[in-house]
């Protein structure tokens, strides 16, 4: 797996920057957080950004989103009880999709990153994305430094 490019390593890049608290739970045998955890963590942030680009309110009956692949690159031991910070942006739109970048922060160093690529399928079919998930994604894409 190839090394992150510099910028995913710094928080200022993504537009979203939550803190999140580990539990006693999240440790593996080693002590450290396991890697279920890390996507647990991953997971609630990007829901949250999810959330925000398409409130639930505002969403056609016959349009729902899932998650096509999730890449977690795992940098460094995370650890209990320190809470982590996740920054959160996006890092491409496709036609019918688009991709979430993060990184993971604890005690002020990168911890890992995740891509996820991220459907939309309107009628049970990848249909060209409306265009004011277009607008409110463009609102929150992760940019170099």
């Amino acid at each position: 797996m190839a090394k992150p490019e510099s910028w995913r390593l710094d928080a200022a890049s993504y537009p979203v920057c939550e803190e999140f608290q580990t539990r006693f739970q999240d440790m593996d045998i080693n002590g450290h957080l396991n890697n279920v955890a890390f996507a647990a963590l991953f997971e609630s942030s990007r829901v949250l950004l999810n959330r925000r680009v398409r409130p639930l309110g505002e969403r056609a009956t016959n349009e729902r989103t899932m998650v096509a692949a999730v890449e977690i690159n795992y940098l460094a031991e995370g650890n209990f009880p320190d809470p982590v910070r996740i920054a959160t942006g996006i890092g491409r739109i496709g036609t019918s999709s688009w991709t979430i970048v993060q990184a993971m922060f604890q005690n002020g160093g990168a911890i890992a990153t995740c891509d996820t690529v991220v459907v939309c399928r309107t009628d049970n079919q990848a249909r060209p994305l409306r265009a004011e998930i277009v607008a409110e994604l463009n609102a929150n894409l992760a940019r170099p430094g």
